[in-house]
């Protein structure tokens, strides 16, 4: 099925999108802003073409997303499975409060990228980006995986993130593809060069293949992981860390 996205409001393109049970592949286009796409959907293949509005694959159950072009904010909200993979940059609040499946950005991240995203048992969120990530990185997280690579030209001499990273932290990681050990980080996590990547390697192949990237580059680069202190008196209230 092909959609054009300007031809319709924006709850009238997410009815038809979720009424088209016949309907396994769906591509949009000429998208401007229009909400909530793919929101809570299991079993499509969506592909759009041009800039989605806010919510983007909101409580994903399954569904996979690829955007040729930018996201807006709160993409990935409270999603449970699936893929999302975005051919731009993203704004703020990306995958906020997920509990499982994976969002891959090719360039930038805004605010609050992985904010109280959580982790039980298998289901483990993940965040791959392949620029730098605003302020409040990974805020509260609870579990799962955050990866900022630097690899955009918007990183030159830039940080590889703004302010407050890990603030309020109590699970899950936060992997940065960097020479130099990262700095100015809260009291609450701490910070070490890894010595083994097996846990992110995967993620860091898929991003290769998603965006034509040196899958060797990834591999071979020296990364550093942040985690919770492990004396944060917040770590036994969550089930799986």
């Amino acid at each position: 099925m092909k959609l054009q996205a300007n031809e319709y409001t924006f709850d009238a393109l997410n009815d038809i999108i979720r009424k088209a049970d016949s309907e396994h592949e769906i591509e949009i286009s000429s998208c401007f802003g229009e909400r909530f796409i793919g929101a809570g959907l299991s079993d499509k293949e969506i592909t759009i073409n041009g800039t989605p509005g806010n919510a983007l694959g909101a409580y994903l159950n399954g569904a996979n997303i690829t955007v040729n072009g930018n996201v807006q904010d709160a993409v990935g909200d409270t999603m449970n499975e699936g893929k999302i993979v975005v051919h731009g940059n993203a704004g703020d609040a990306l995958g906020y409060a997920a509990r499982g499946g994976e969002i891959y950005v090719k360039g930038d991240v805004g605010y609050r990228a992985g904010i109280h995203m959580k982790q039980y048992l298998d289901k483990r969120p993940v965040i791959v980006a392949g620029g730098r990530a605003g302020s409040f990185l990974g805020e509260y997280l609870a579990g799962g995986v955050i990866i900022i690579l630097g690899l955009t030209e918007n990183f030159r001499n830039r940080p590889l993130f703004g302010n407050y990273a890990g603030t309020g932290m109590h699970g899950g990681a936060i992997w940065f593809r960097t020479d130099v050990e990262p700095t100015g980080l809260p009291a609450q996590v701490y910070v070490q060069k890894a010595d083994d990547i097996s846990e992110i390697a995967q993620y860091l192949k898929n991003y290769a293949a998603f965006f034509g990237t040196d899958e060797k580059l990834l591999l071979e680069s020296t990364y550093y992981v942040l985690r919770p202190n492990a004396k944060n008196p917040y770590t036994k209230m969550y089930a799986h860390n």
